[in-house]
């Protein structure tokens, strides 16, 4: 499977606050890296032959690159307002595709089945029509206007609530989630995945949180979202195929993959192909 369409992408390889001069051996897409702090402090990413690769450091992570970005990382502006809480939710190791777990972030349809009596409940399972495109000038796709009722939607919640939700896919493996927001309801709370492609069926997924939530100690916010994600992986780890399927008559949608469908589209479109199924096998 050729990478070249996503070598030049931002990828994220570490938490920045973890970071220290021993630094920690992992991967990206293949090919073994070095994640270290240098004598003044900054993160440094090595590849192979002591490759230097570049960095940036945002969102608490330490991102790098195998190629040279044509672009900058991504932005999220909530990620500079003042009273937010951000939160490092550590990394969850995953078998299956990283594009299998951005997808996976964007399904609102497992909800009531997976995260029972978290994200969703039964009879609550239907799926209200929603909007999704591919905004060309900024090159994302996004998906609005998405409601669904949560017993708790948030740590924060004190109870039931319908929850409003917008997904955005800024890069072919990060999505970031803005939902409803219980003790602010003119804000969204702001919830992120960023995945590490290790190889093609292999990823480490970094869930971030930007919210504004005052009272909630940090180690109840972390648990709450790794919590959801463990109930996620187990799901991912026992999809068929492992990669992500892109040709459209692999796979049959519903109504309520709209999202997943605009997604495979734009990857396709891009020939963002790594940790992907071209055809069927």
């Amino acid at each position: 499977m050729s990478i070249q369409a996503m070598i030049d992408e931002w990828y994220p390889v570490g938490l920045f606050s973890q970071l220290d001069r021993a630094g920690h051996r992992t991967a990206l897409m293949g090919e073994p890296i070095d994640v270290a702090c240098d004598a003044d402090g900054k993160a440094r990413v090595t590849g192979g032959d002591d490759r230097v690769l570049p960095v940036r450091v945002r969102y608490g992570h330490v991102w790098s690159s195998l190629g040279a970005p044509k672009k900058e990382l991504f932005p999220i502006p909530e990620a500079d307002q003042p009273g937010r809480r951000f939160v490092d939710v550590g990394v969850v190791r995953v078998r299956c595709s990283p594009l299998r777990a951005v997808e996976n972030f964007l399904d609102i349809a497992h909800f009531p089945f997976v995260h029972t009596d978290i994200l969703g409940a039964e009879p609550h399972t239907e799926v209200q029509n929603y909007k999704v495109e591919i905004r060309e000038e900024e090159d994302e796709v996004w998906a609005t206007q998405v409601k669904f009722y949560q017993p708790q939607a948030a740590k924060s919640a004190s109870g039931g609530i319908t929850t409003e939700y917008m997904y955005r896919v800024p890069a072919p493996t990060c999505s970031v989630l803005y939902k409803t927001c219980p003790p602010r309801p003119s804000e969204w709370d702001v919830i992120t995945l960023f995945v590490q492609p290790l190889a093609e069926d292999l990823c480490d997924v970094w869930p971030w949180m930007a919210l504004f939530d005052d009272e909630t100690a940090m180690t109840d916010l972390i648990h709450f979202q790794q919590t959801i994600f463990l109930q996620d992986r187990s799901i991912l780890e026992n999809q068929i195929p492992r990669l992500l399927p892109l040709d459209p008559g692999m796979e049959i949608p519903t109504r309520a993959d709209l999202t997943s469908i605009a997604y495979r589209r734009w990857l396709k479109r891009h020939n963002y192909t790594y940790g992907a199924q071209l055809v069927a096998q």
